[in-house]
């Protein structure tokens, strides 16, 4: 008996990619799996192979009072949508990634009886998960402590990671080559799905203020906003060191594998690659993340060793120079921070997250009750 799964994320890449892998691991069992999602998943591409997408009419919840209601009456509809979907599709099992998106959906299983796993990607649990986690007969977590959940739910978890693309997740067999003498040093700068503007204004400062000796062997990746990558291409020609700006890498994986450094905000996809590759990186949280979520997931890493925390208001030339000479002079402290890292890595999390899955569909009545 084929069991069919009904996938509810979208919004953003940090819910959309963990669903992809679970579809891709449920596929490789003989499940069949669907996509529940928004319009906006359309500008990541095509869905993976045999995954059916299912776009709800959403809007999001922002912009003021108009955008609230027009977003509360988008929730309407895609609740009577995605009840109408799920009656006709018959899922056994329903997995919420979180983000509005997920809330239609998640809400419309309840109400047909369907069991519900909801996954966490962070560290802290988001807004539309505590609104469904009193519903969900699973919630599948990406770390052991989860702020925000209610201790009355524990009987419900089970830590299964956060699943990384099968990219990501192939670097970890690519062993950790640190900072030698002898060759250029590589520094990957990620910024998250938008960039970030503190990093286009920072890092090319602090590299300036390096030893000349350094700066010569630097071989920088940094992702940059559009807006911003002129100017840091500029800045790095200047200073004579060999850059790649972009406002996107399709080869993030390659350039993983090669990195001595990375230099990262902290949400929940990139902690989780991070960790999968085995990369001591310096992270630095967005400030205005929902609940300070990110300072959470790089406390997860940096209390272990991992990876160094910076606080944003504290990300300056000044700041980071001194930080990044001394890291990239220490190749055994970086060393011990990717086997730290790598020990922290959840390569099977998709996997463990599809057992947590299937279980349910193996016995829906007895969940579901």
């Amino acid at each position: 008996m084929t069991r069919r799964v009904a996938l509810a994320a979208g919004g953003t890449g940090g819910h959309l990619f963990p669903a992809e892998a679970l579809a891709r691991a449920l596929a490789a069992r003989g499940a069949a799996a669907m996509l529940v999602t928004d319009p906006r998943t359309a500008a990541f591409g095509a869905a993976p192979a045999g995954l059916t997408v299912h776009r709800l009419p959403m809007a999001p919840m922002r912009g003021g009072v108009i955008g609230r209601v027009r977003g509360g009456i988008g929730l309407c509809a895609g609740t009577v949508a995605a009840h109408r979907l799920l009656r006709r599709e018959r899922p056994d099992v329903v997995v919420g990634f979180g983000g509005y998106p997920s809330v239609p959906t998640v809400l419309a299983a309840r109400r047909l009886g369907c069991p519900i796993v909801l996954h966490e990607q962070n560290a802290v649990l988001g807004k539309a998960n505590r609104l469904l986690a009193g519903r969900a007969t699973t919630i599948a977590t990406s770390f052991a402590a989860v702020r925000l959940l209610d201790p009355a739910l524990a009987g419900r978890v089970v830590e299964t990671g956060n699943p990384v693309r099968p990219a990501i997740a192939a670097v970890r067999a690519v062993a950790y080559r640190p900072p030698a003498d002898d060759r250029p040093v590589a520094l990957l700068v990620l910024g998250g799905s938008q960039g970030a503007h503190v990093f286009a204004q920072a890092i090319p400062a602090a590299v300036a203020l390096l030893p000349a000796a350094l700066r010569a062997r630097l071989r920088v990746s940094q992702q940059a906003r559009a807006e911003d990558v002129a100017a840091v291409t500029a800045a790095y020609a200047d200073l004579g060191v060999a850059a790649t700006v972009a406002r996107f890498f399709d080869d993030v994986p390659d350039r993983l594998a090669d990195t001595a450094l990375v230099i990262a905000r902290s949400g929940a996809s990139t902690v989780a690659e991070l960790a999968t590759a085995g990369r001591p990186a310096i992270l630095v949280p967005y400030r205005h993340a929902a609940d300070d979520h990110q300072t959470d997931n790089a406390r997860h890493l940096a209390d272990a060793g991992a990876a160094w925390l910076l606080a944003e208001p504290d990300f300056t030339a000044a700041t980071l120079a001194p930080r990044l000479a001394a890291l990239l002079a220490d190749p055994a402290g970086l060393a011990a921070a990717a086997a730290r890292a790598a020990a922290l890595g959840r390569p099977d999390a998709a996997e463990r997250l599809a057992d947590a899955v299937l279980a349910l569909a193996a016995h829906p009545l007895e969940k579901a009750a």
